[in-house]
């Protein structure tokens, strides 16, 4: 064995019984392995899981109306954030403003509105919450963090080159008071930029600038090029990527999605948390449908392009996204069998539309900061991941849209599902 490689133990954790929001009590004692390597702990899940079966989410608190009073109404959400307090911020990308509620769903104020001036948003998408109450929005369309509170206080400007670059990712703070914000690195070539992370001290005074974890890693695409000069790149679905966030506690968590195995920078080394699973294939009609449907989408800038690049893979990646709770607990979007539905959407004349699309069940494994698997979550149907949730121990908030397409925040509880 290698003298940098200690094996430390392995062994079934001790069996304890506790409640998750049911009143039920469950065995508790995922079987686990601990290694050491260097600096590099790893923890490793082998079988079982501390709440011994399956959650889902209830909701508890919904903010939102199809109708009534103006502070309600959202127009189109593009980030929530949550403090301490449990008090809930909205940012609406539609109009450009936060509206505050507090822990019982009532409104409390509202900050900012469209334009370039101060306290005003151009094109922001995403939010957080400092420990002192401040909000700080990524608004790249002024090329600036904007910042609310707390109360009164007059709103402060942070101003970074953001490229003219939208992105979806979140904005995180860490328990310092740190701003971490996405941006490209605009030293390299247009088409070859990889992210970097601005990161921002409590006084908006700029102390590093970080790169991408994992910045070496390629990820499969095809690219096409029309003899008009239009050059389009995709990704190849179902592709390994490097997924990152950023933990309360200040650096990131991370990994490359071929595998099931995700590292948390720690002070003095790396945690690195994996868990044995079953690969979930992809379908032969789910690769024809994704194939078809690139074909389609690059079809309009290059016409009559046809798939040439490397094959769709015939399983998923283990993971899918990766979001760490206000309290430090992972919660990691894994992937689900699909299965084909009708697109209510449907038009038949536009060929670019198509009469089928492919779903998958939202699942999450969820891990405490030591890295001990608690279990997997199912949430429902209408929970959302395309605007970040908030996590915070056994709370969970998220947007959901109903069948009406009103969008609503929805404060969720754990809780175990029934045993069969």
């Amino acid at each position: 064995m290698h003298d940098a490689m200690r094996k430390a133990w392995f062994a079934a954790l001790p069996v304890t019984w506790a409640a998750c929001g049911t009143g039920a009590q469950v065995a508790r004692g995922p079987e686990a392995v601990t290694d050491t390597i260097g600096d590099t702990i790893i923890v490793r899940t082998l079988s079982g899981s501390a709440w011994g079966r399956d959650a889902t989410l209830v909701p508890e608190l919904s903010i939102g109306e199809a109708d009534g009073p103006d502070e309600y109404l959202f127009g189109s959400i593009a980030s929530i954030a949550v403090d301490d307090d449990r008090n809930v911020h909205v940012l609406d990308r539609q109009g450009q403003y936060i509206r505050s509620f507090n822990a019982n769903g009532q409104y409390v104020r509202s900050w900012g509105r469209r334009g370039e001036g101060p306290g005003e948003l151009s094109n922001a998408a995403a939010m957080a919450v400092f420990p002192d109450g401040r909000i700080v929005v990524r608004d790249h369309g002024n090329n600036r963090v904007q910042v609310f509170g707390p109360g009164d206080a007059p709103p402060e400007e942070w101003g970074y080159n953001s490229g003219n670059y939208g992105t979806s990712e979140p904005l995180w703070t860490d328990r310092e008071g740190r701003t971490y914000v996405v941006a490209p690195d605009l030293s390299q070539p247009f088409g070859a930029r990889d992210n970097i992370y601005i990161v921002f001290d409590p006084d908006g005074v700029v102390r590093d600038t970080l790169r991408q974890p994992h910045a070496a890693f390629m990820s499969a695409v095809v690219r096409a090029e029309g003899g008009n000069g239009a050059v389009v790149i995709r990704s190849v679905p179902f592709s390994p990527s490097v997924i990152p966030a950023i933990h309360p506690d200040g650096g990131f968590v991370s990994g490359i999605s071929s595998d099931y195995s995700i590292d948390r920078d720690l002070p003095d080394g790396v945690l690195r948390i994996e868990r044995v699973y079953e690969r979930v294939p992809v379908s032969p009609r789910q690769a024809d449908y994704e194939r078809e449907a690139a074909e389609r989408m690059v079809g309009m800038s290059v016409p009559g392009w046809q798939w040439d690049g490397p094959p769709i893979p015939e399983t998923k990646p283990p993971f899918t996204g990766l979001y760490v709770g206000l309290g430090g607990r992972l919660w990691v979007r894994v992937s689900t069998e699909g299965r084909e539905v009708e697109n209510p959407d449907h038009e038949p004349d536009n060929p670019f539309s198509s009469a089928v699309r492919w779903q998958a069940p939202l699942r999450f494994d969820v891990f405490e900061a030591d890295g001990t698997y608690l279990g997997a979550v199912n949430p429902p149907e209408d929970f959302s991941v395309y605007h970040p949730p908030v996590f915070n121990g056994d709370d969970v908030w998220a947007v959901s849209r109903d069948e009406l397409d009103i969008q609503r925040v929805v404060r969720y509880r754990i809780a175990l599902e029934s045993e069969s």
